[in-house]
């Protein structure tokens, strides 16, 4: 009985342990090492400054405290009279200037590689929407849009919260290991950050503008992070997961890719009944439309859908707003961001749900044809 109360007892020593970790790991204030050999460059000199200015913070306090007390007034310490002392004064200068020059030196070094987005192996092009990301593999003919996959039931608390809360995407950046990848960051709307901490990298996403950033993942894993600029309410729902894979698997993934681009361009020839217009809709708006619009249809961020005079309107004005939006508004330009099949099935959607009960449809030869008009 002994025995098994003392194993239970480590047992949940050990269990205490192991969740004080986490916790100290969750909770810590030091910056991430990160998973490349730049990320740990970096932090590596964070830590050499760290503890140069802990070391110069505990030589000037230690003095000063010394001074202070030794020189107190109630051992009748009499003030010294000069009003300044060449020799010191020159050494108070030169010693903080030679510790800068040594910090300078190895800091250049790091940030001359940071910048370095030279010879890349890969270029993806990384554009920023209100509030998701649109990927574009260079020379590839790929691109696609990375949109958050946490439910609306998730966020507004009438299910458990999942372990990625907020850092879940439907489609994730897949790279492969070992490779220079270049990002060309940018953004369609307003001002972005593209960031994720593991790969020490985080630049802004400039509207009109390109920002350059690297890295090289040396292990295959999944890396997430976040916009990390207040881009607009709704900014925390605008995460970022990068999947980094072996060249192989890379490989597959990207014939992959290149065939369903190839299905899509099939089924863009097709014709759908409402049905299957219908279903396919319902799957658009929940990824796209649903956090602006409500999930049924009563709006939020944008306007209600349900009952709204667009979309019991006029069908080519509907279609008009859904692919230039409204300048100055939440309503963004989907054009680019939906294919005309999905532009197709989410009007159809929108029109017949939330008890419009239009019944209207259209293929996605209308929206080419609305698109190639203008």
């Amino acid at each position: 009985m002994f025995k098994k109360r003392l194993f239970s007892g480590l047992g949940a020593i050990t269990a205490s342990s192991t969740a004080l970790a986490e916790d100290a790991q969750r909770w810590g204030v030091n910056m991430t090492e990160g998973v490349t050999d730049v990320s740990r460059e970096i932090y590596g000199l964070h830590m050499d400054i760290f503890w140069w200015c802990v070391g110069i913070g505990v030589v000037v306090f230690g003095v000063m405290f010394y001074s202070m007390f030794k020189h107190r007034r109630s051992v009748r310490k009499e003030s010294a009279t000069f009003h300044e002392n060449t020799l010191l004064e020159i050494i108070w200068t030169v010693i903080p200037v030679i510790i800068l020059v040594i910090m300078a030196i190895p800091a250049t070094t790091t940030l001359e590689r940071i910048y370095d987005t030279a010879d890349a192996d890969i270029d993806i092009q990384v554009t920023g929407y209100q509030w998701k990301w649109r990927y574009e593999y260079m020379g590839e003919d790929l691109s696609f849009f990375s949109n958050l996959r946490t439910s609306q039931d998730e966020i507004t608390g009438r299910s458990q919260k999942g372990e990625h809360y907020l850092l879940e995407v439907d489609e994730p950046l897949v790279v492969p290991t070992g490779q220079k990848i270049r990002f060309i960051i940018n953004a369609a709307d307003v001002i972005h950050a593209w960031w994720v901490p593991a790969l020490a990298v985080k630049k802004d996403a400039i509207p009109g503008y390109n920002n350059e950033a690297w890295t090289t993942i040396n292990e295959p894993g999944i890396y997430r992070g976040q916009c990390a600029e207040l881009c607009g309410r709704d900014h925390g729902f605008m995460p970022i997961v990068v999947h980094a894979m072996e060249p192989a698997d890379y490989e597959r993934w990207l014939a992959d890719k290149r065939e369903e681009a190839a299905v899509l361009r099939e089924l863009m020839a097709q014709t759908f009944t409402f049905e299957e217009l219908m279903t396919r809709g319902e799957g658009v708006y929940q990824r796209m439309c649903v956090a602006c619009h409500g999930a049924n249809g009563e709006g939020g961020v944008g306007k209600a859908i349900a009952g709204s005079p667009v979309a019991t309107g006029d069908i080519n004005a509907h279609l008009d707003l859904l692919v230039n939006g409204v300048n100055g508004t939440a309503m963004q330009a989907f054009g680019e961001q939906l294919n005309d099949l999905d532009m197709a099935a989410v009007l159809t959607y929108t029109r017949t749900a939330f008890g419009n009960n239009m019944g209207d449809s259209l293929q996605a030869v209308d929206v080419y044809q609305f698109k190639a008009a203008q």
